[in-house]
């Protein structure tokens, strides 16, 4: 998979500060395909949970990570997720879906039921 554009809805130029931000991105494959995706910089996550005052991050779907927010990291982070013939970026779209393959009750399916003798789960 290839990417054909990145858009960025918020410019580039106008986030105040590029090591401490996130923003969304839409993706357009040379394929046809279309994503959006969250980038955001380690920083953005701690001045987030000091913000928020939590101890950790939520469970939530995943984000890009990048350094700095500028174009050519964005670019150079998206096309790693775009190897595999594109494997990284429709599980990142995929993962923050509720339903279809990542419907709430598709993992249990797809993982049956742990037997705890047999299983690295622990049931709790």
């Amino acid at each position: 998979m290839k990417i054909k554009e990145i858009t960025y809805p918020t410019a580039l130029d106008t986030i105040p500060n590029v090591l401490d931000d996130n923003i969304d991105v839409f993706v357009e494959t040379e394929e046809g395909l279309r994503f959006t995706m969250t980038v955001c910089t380690p920083a953005f996550y701690l001045s987030w949970m000091e913000k928020e005052n939590l101890e950790f991050v939520p469970a939530a779907p995943p984000d890009v990570i990048v350094k700095e927010l500028n174009h050519e990291n964005i670019k150079n982070a998206l096309e790693t997720y775009c190897e595999d013939h594109g494997y990284w970026m429709k599980l990142y779209f995929l993962a923050g879906q509720r339903d279809g393959i990542f419907a709430e009750e598709k993992p249990d399916e797809m993982m049956g039921e742990p037997d705890p003798e047999e299983s690295d789960i622990t049931p709790h």
